[in-house]
């Protein structure tokens, strides 16, 4: 059975950083582009980040680029999303999911419980 647990998530200022971690089990984690997408109260699920396999190529939203670092441990089957210079827009529930935009042939559907991020003064 697929699981994709997700953390770290939190209350934090404007300005401020988080780092999400999402745990793998019941596949091949080393197999597969990997990503991160959100959903905001009321609104569709946006793509976030994908990482490639290997971890050696990654892709943005042109919202986060240069704000958000996607990072991948194979040994641990761990994936990563470093959120810095948060702003209220980033405010959300985060996931993380196989597949992405830009290379990755899509994403799936997130299946996991998600992690709440939350930008506010």
């Amino acid at each position: 059975e697929v699981q994709l647990v997700e953390s770290g998530g939190g209350l934090v200022q404007p300005g401020g950083s988080l780092r999400l971690s999402c745990v793998a089990s019941g596949f091949t984690f080393s197999n597969y582009w990997m990503s991160w997408v959100r959903q905001a109260p009321g609104k569709e699920i946006e793509w976030v980040s994908g990482i490639n396999s290997v971890g050696w190529r990654t892709v943005y939203a042109d919202s986060v680029k240069g704000r958000f670092t996607i990072s991948r441990d194979n040994a641990k089957s761990t994936l990563y999303l470093q959120l810095n210079s948060l702003q209220a827009e980033d405010t959300a529930m985060y996931f993380c999911t196989t597949g992405s935009l830009y290379g990755g042939g899509g994403y799936s559907s997130p299946r996991g419980q998600g992690t709440q991020v939350t930008v506010s003064s």
